[in-house]
């Protein structure tokens, strides 16, 4: 038979529970991050929620946008404040012509957020400036609107990752660069006399 531990003193009666709770929860605390660690493969994009957003039927949002003008919805593409969206609609078929554009002016950085003007299609920026739907600035690649068919409108808001495309032109462009130069400093060297 195994024999029970008893704890004789008031304090160690005290302070041992409490530390075995303290431990189990660091424990548990460990695990569970190990557990996020091994899931997330060191990839962050990946994410465990749905990235798409559907707020109804298409028709009733191409009705209230010619109403009332685009469609502010902030912080759909992340939490930090600067990823509002605009949710625009342009023409007479209520499953065509929907667009989505950041609040923020095309030629103005992030921080410079739009108000839309009630009832309208007008959006006035931190200078002042009076702008329309599509003088913001375009979404990331991978963020769009779509109407599926039953007329559903969702808003893809999954941001594509960089593509390594464009990784591979910029490192053909320093390349490029450095060959020139290289050749430049070659052909504009003093001839060493011999």
């Amino acid at each position: 038979m195994v024999r029970r531990i008893e704890l004789k003193s008031p304090f160690a009666r005290a302070v041992v529970p409490v530390t075995a709770g303290i431990g189990f929860f660091a424990l548990l605390g460990l695990f569970m991050w190990g557990v996020a660690a091994l899931s997330s493969n060191g990839d962050s994009s990946s994410l465990l929620a749905n990235r798409t957003f559907s707020p109804g039927r298409a028709t009733a949002y191409a009705s209230s946008i010619a109403e009332n003008g685009p469609i502010i919805f902030p912080d759909l593409l992340g939490t930090d404040g600067d990823k509002t969206i605009v949710l625009d609609h342009t023409g007479d078929d209520p499953k065509q012509g929907f667009a989505i554009y950041l609040a923020h002016p095309a030629d103005r950085p992030v921080g410079c957020k739009v108000t839309q003007r009630p009832k309208s299609r007008v959006f006035t920026d931190c200078e002042g400036r009076i702008l329309e739907p599509s003088q913001l600035a375009a979404p990331p690649a991978g963020v769009s609107p779509v109407v599926s068919k039953d007329g559903i409108l969702d808003l893809i808001v999954t941001v594509a990752p960089a593509t390594t495309a464009a990784t591979n032109t910029a490192e053909s462009t320093t390349a490029a660069a450095t060959t020139a130069a290289a050749t430049t400093a070659a052909t504009t060297a003093p001839a060493a006399s011999g």
